[in-house]
């Protein structure tokens, strides 16, 4: 007699610890979003147990924040934004968020932007660093560096990474833009085997 397989209990795997580094449909003009990548949708996942939506600064600040900042709260997530240079540092650090992720190019300007918002007393991560070619040796030590799921794999990351394990500390971000890029598989592998200890930035949350 043919047996007859048993079915399979599914069950969520156990939720990662935080992601300060999620984009959502506030992010309209992101030529990566999806539709479907709604806060809503985002909620229901719960890929992890600290989530902290950072849409960019260009599409959510300003006139648009309000809403923004109601429809994350709604949800009980961090509230973060990204911040695309320094001609936006000005505007964001006068934006009452919880943290900033922070694209930093190899310029004076673009450190100079760093240390305005560290000003603020908030967060300030350091997002995709390998991509955008910054110089750590020039980041004020008071960032944190994130190792980022989207990016990490394509770049020489145990170079340029390894020297700075002692001088910063480190978040994990996935940069998801779609639902399916809500995991942080390859950056926890990277800060594995460069012995970093995740830094959570907001435990009670």
């Amino acid at each position: 007699m043919k047996s007859v397989p048993r079915a399979v209990e599914l069950v969520n795997p156990a939720p990662l610890p935080q992601d300060l580094h999620v984009h959502t449909v506030f992010s309209y003009a992101d030529g990566a979003i999806m539709p479907q990548q709604t806060i809503e949708l985002v909620a229901s996942i719960g890929h992890a147990r600290v989530i902290g939506i950072s849409d960019h600064f260009s599409y959510v600040g300003g006139s648009s924040f309000a809403a923004y900042s109601k429809a994350v709260r709604k949800q009980g997530f961090v509230l973060g934004t990204e911040v695309g240079g320094p001609d936006q540092t000005e505007a964001a650090a006068e934006t009452v968020v919880d943290y900033y992720n922070y694209h930093c190019e190899d310029t004076p300007a673009f450190y100079a932007g760093a240390e305005r918002l560290l000003e603020t007393g908030r967060p300030v991560i350091i997002a995709h660093p390998l991509l955008l070619g910054t110089n750590l040796d020039k980041v004020p030590p008071e960032c944190l560096i994130e190792i980022n799921n989207r990016y990490v794999w394509r770049n020489d990351w145990r170079t340029r990474l390894a020297p700075y394990v002692d001088r910063f500390r480190f978040v994990i971000g996935s940069d998801a833009h779609q639902p399916h890029w809500l995991n942080q598989t390859v950056a926890r592998r990277v800060a594995q085997e460069l012995g970093i200890q995740e830094t959570l930035l907001f435990p009670g949350a």
